[in-house]
């Protein structure tokens, strides 16, 4: 690496796009339904451009092995992890494969979420996996985060190991229309383009993980870019002074997105 990613804390990693839940509120899932024009093309990230990935990282930062997809899809999941030794491991999950992937994510990442959303017909037996894979794993990692998305009754889940993270709801085709105002951080500066980067399986690299399906926040492509290079080039430095002058409007994927890079629970 010829140069240091100063503030970066946090990647986000599309092992895949695939998905194997129909969530009601899912833009993809409306994309699919009401402009087949730009529906995404589904698949999995090549296995030799993770690898490419994890030889540029610097230690310590978070590696969330997802984006738009669900990560534990993905064929080679647990070797795909083993490739990030020297980062926290992270995954956000829907739990439908939880116990079938249980021998590769228990003592093999830090962290796990499951998103659990409001009015969802399998909620009942997404607890239920969860409850298994938890009585399977004991005392061994990950720590367990249940990630509740609008109004979710939260008593039950309240009752496992792990912690609550309550969120709030937005349109399905992107970060506005929130259920309630989300959070603005005391800078003025959107958060999530100071410190994060997002990868998606085709290795082109975004200022953030916002639902983004035309490519608007798109920065680099690290097939043929180092990913230093990416992060210190000219378009996000471009991009963070619009930010930093109150002008994020003239950025096409900020100018109709409400998130402010901090996370608003109800």
């Amino acid at each position: 690496m010829s140069k240091c990613f100063n503030g970066l804390y946090c990647l986000h990693l599309e092992l895949t796009s695939r998905c194997n839940k129909n969530c009601w509120m899912c833009g993809r899932r409306k994309i699919d339904r009401e402009y087949p024009e730009i529906a995404m093309n589904y698949g999995d990230i090549d296995f030799e451009l993770v690898k490419k990935i994890a030889d540029q990282l610097p230690e310590g930062i978070v590696v969330q092995f997802h984006n738009n997809g669900e990560p534990l899809l993905y064929p080679r999941f647990g070797e795909a992890v083993r490739l990030f030794k020297r980062q926290i491991k992270c995954v956000d999950t829907n739990a439908k494969l939880i116990l079938e992937k249980a021998d590769e994510i228990i003592d093999k990442l830090d962290t796990i979420t499951i998103s659990v959303i409001e009015n969802d017909p399998e909620g009942d037996e997404q607890y239920e996996l969860v409850k298994k894979f938890l009585e399977i794993k004991g005392e061994r990692k990950p720590y367990v985060i249940y990630r509740c998305l609008g109004g979710v009754d939260t008593e039950k889940w309240r009752k496992l190991d792990g912690i609550i993270a309550t969120r709030i709801l937005h349109n399905p085709l992107g970060s506005f229309k929130y259920q309630k105002r989300p959070t603005v951080p005391e800078i003025g500066i959107c958060l999530e383009i100071l410190n994060h980067m997002a990868i998606n399986r085709f290795g082109k690299v975004s200022i953030c993980v916002r639902f983004d399906p035309k490519g608007l926040g798109v920065i680099g492509d690290v097939n043929s870019t180092p990913l230093s290079d990416i992060w210190h080039g000219s378009k996000r430095k471009e991009w963070i002074k619009y930010h930093i002058g109150g002008n994020r409007a003239r950025i096409p994927l900020c100018s109709y997105c409400d998130f402010w890079g901090v996370p608003t629970g109800l």
